[in-house]
Parts: structure tokens; C-alpha cells; sequence
């Protein structure tokens, strides 16, 4: 079991989906903080040598790590979501309040995590694909093409959503009607979707809309997710070299704390989910809007399928607050599930280097 004063070894890793870099040993000499005796601290920024993780272990560690963090972060997900896809309703315009009413009048499995069922379906393969993804192509333009490492981590990270998300966009629309519906049959709100489960989600979204319904809202999620995947990337690098430069200077300790490892991530993660809140209102709309809205409490405005158009109908009709509706959850939800994700990343990953031991890194 891991205390909060044990440390991991200092790693480069991705966004909501991570990558270990091993930085190697301090060298010896230079000034340090002790009066010349400490070493310099391993230059993070011009590390080039490759992982000895295999592709495959990247895989199994960003599944598992991405699961788990979309799983702790469940409830919290279905409140921004009712306050993205209702922001009419009175009694979901404040957080606390809206994670308090839903667990009273629904419950937790049908409530708070309702959609977990079809967020599952995406999140450990989506998360897999992802790390393999950003994993090869990063050590291919680092390592062989010698590209600029914040370039890389912002391409790589681009590159890994844009492939993951033929996974995770379907499952992304059926978790977000069934986050915004539900309890089947809800007495106390009525979001205009009633299905009774996963199964009868999917069957009815293809019958009565046809398959490409499960595409909603793909440019609008592309539109959120790409930017903060590039986002978070990069201020996950720089934050971790941070910490890892002021951890060596304070205590000549050539690993990050696991309190480092996580508050490093969570900070990443948050202020790209801050800042790419206004298209996460966009896509929930988008995916949960109905060509015949059968919903009578707080619906928004109809948006178009373009991205401008509709941040320009959600600007008419709600103003500059609009953009930032559920602003509050989703910080909390992109810090945390960050944080959880890319240190479960790494652990796992080290775990099973460990018992797998391996030379090639791209095996």
C-alpha cells in the first residue's frame, strides 16, 4: 500500500490518458543547494531516450487507470450533465444542491449513476486506444524524428482522441441521455428520453433515430475533446517538471512524492476543463437535444449542427453565463478523475513492468 510520503518514479504521462518517460539518474556534479554537493537536477525537458514499457502494458495500464477514474467520478458527471442538458431547472443550478436532490428523489444506481452502464462501454477501450495511441506516436517523434517535446505532447495527445473517439463518442451519447433521464418512468424530472435500460437506450436510439444518431454531436465532442487532451498534456508536462525541479532543490529527491504525482495531474486537468467548459455545454446539448422535445421542465434552445451557430444560440438566449453552465463540476470532475487516471496510469504501468519485464519498448 502506497503512503502519501512513498514516491514513484519521475515520468513523463499523458492527459486523461498517460505515459511514463523514465528520466535518468542526476549527473554528478554542478551547483546544488547544498553547496555544490547536490547534483544538478536530470534535464526532464531534453529527455530523449525511449521507455522500456511495451505498447501492450501502456494499453492494460491507461484501460484500467481510465475505468477507475471515470467510475469515481460517475455521480459527479450526471450533475454537470443536468445542468448542462436543464439549465432551466431551479433545482439543479447549484451543485450541491442538484448532487443532493437527485440522490434523494433517484437514488444512486438509477440517480447518480445512471448511464454507468454505457460510460463502461467506451471508457476502457476508449482510455486504451488512447495510451497506445499517444505512447507510439510520441516516442516515433521524439525519439526517432526528433520533434519538439511540447509540440509532440500536444500532437500526440491530439492524435490519441482523435482515434479513440469512434469508441467513446457512441458511448457518449447514450450516457448522457440516460444521464439527463434517469430513473425509467421519472416522477420528478422529465427529460424527454425514458428508456429502460442500456439495451433498450441503444435499440430505440437505432429504430426510431437510425444508427448515425449515435454520432451526435462527434464534431462538437471532437470540438471539446481534442483542445483538451493538447491542453492538459501540456500543462501536465510543465507542471510535473515543476514539481520534480522543486522537490529535487528542496530535498535532492529524484522522484515525485505521490502527492506531487497527483496534485500535478489534478491542476493539469482542471484548468483544461475549465478552460474547454464552453464546449463541453455545446456537445451536451447537441447530444441530448430531440428533433420533437417531449420535455416540459428547462429545455434549452435548439442548436444547430454547426459549432459556431451554436454557441451563438446559446449566447442569444442565455448570455455569457451560459457557456460556463456546470462549470463547477466539471473543474472538480476533470481534477480529480485526471489525478486518479494518470497516477493509476503509472502504477499500474510500473507494476506490470515489473512482473513482465521487457526490452522492447515497442513491443
Amino acid at each position: 500500500m502506497w503512503s502519501l510520503t512513498s514516491s514513484l518514479p519521475i515520468v513523463h504521462a499523458p492527459h486523461h490518458h498517460g505515459h511514463p518517460h523514465a528520466i535518468p539518474p542526476p549527473t554528478t556534479g554542478g551547483a546544488g543547494g547544498d553547496g555544490g554537493n547536490r547534483p544538478s537536477p536530470p534535464a526532464i525537458d531534453d529527455e530523449m531516450e525511449a521507455t522500456n514499457s511495451p505498447i501492450l502494458h501502456c494499453i492494460l495500464a491507461g484501460g484500467f487507470g481510465g475505468a477507475i477514474g471515470d467510475t469515481s467520478m460517475h455521480s459527479l458527471d450526471t450533475v454537470k450533465t443536468r445542468q448542462q442538458g436543464a439549465p432551466n431547472v431551479a433545482k439543479y443550478k447549484n451543485m450541491l444542491a442538484a448532487y443532493r436532490t437527485i440522490f434523494v428523489e433517484e437514488g444512486i444506481f438509477r440517480g447518480l449513476y445512471g448511464g454507468y452502464s454505457a460510460a463502461m462501454l467506451g471508457s476502457f477501450p476508449s482510455a486504451a486506444i488512447f495510451f497506445g495511441t499517444y505512447e507510439f506516436s510520441k516516442r516515433k517523434l521524439i525519439n526517432e524524428w526528433g520533434f519538439n517535446d511540447t509540440l509532440t505532447h500536444l500532437f500526440a495527445g491530439f492524435l490519441g482522441d482523435l482515434v479513440s473517439s469512434f469508441i467513446y463518442v457512441p458511448s457518449e451519447v447514450l450516457k448522457t441521455r440516460l444521464q439527463l433521464q434517469g430513473r425509467y418512468n421519472n416522477s420528478h424530472f422529465d427529460s424527454g428520453y425514458n428508456y429502460k435500460n442500456l439495451r433498450d437506450c441503444i435499440t430505440t436510439v437505432v429504430k426510431t433515430e437510425g444508427p448515425v444518431a449515435l454520432l451526435f454531436g462527434y464534431k462538437a465532442t471532437l470540438a471539446r475533446d481534442l483542445p483538451f487532451s493538447a491542453l492538459q498534456l501540456a500543462f501536465y508536462e510543465k507542471f510535473r517538471q515543476a514539481a520534480f525541479k522543486l522537490e529535487y532543490k528542496q530535498i535532492g529527491q529524484d522522484h515525485l512524492s505521490i502527492m506531487s504525482e497527483l496534485s500535478t495531474g489534478a491542476l493539469a486537468g482542471g484548468v483544461a476543463g475549465v478552460l474547454t467548459t464552453p464546449l463541453d455545454v455545446i456537445k451536451t446539448r447537441v447530444q441530448t437535444q430531440q428533433t420533437s422535445p417531449t420535455s416540459e421542465l428547462g429545455k434549452p434552445a435548439s442548436l444547430s449542427s454547426s459549432l459556431f451557430s451554436s454557441l451563438r444560440i446559446v449566447y442569444k438566449s442565455e448570455g455569457l453565463i451560459g457557456f460556463f453552465s456546470g462549470v463547477g463540476p466539471r473543474f472538480i470532475w476533470t481534477s480529480i478523475q485526471s489525478s486518479i487516471m494518470l497516477f493509476l496510469y503509472q502504477y499500474t504501468l510500473g507494476r506490470l513492468n515489473t512482473i513482465f519485464p521487457s526490452n522492447n519498448g515497442l513491443g
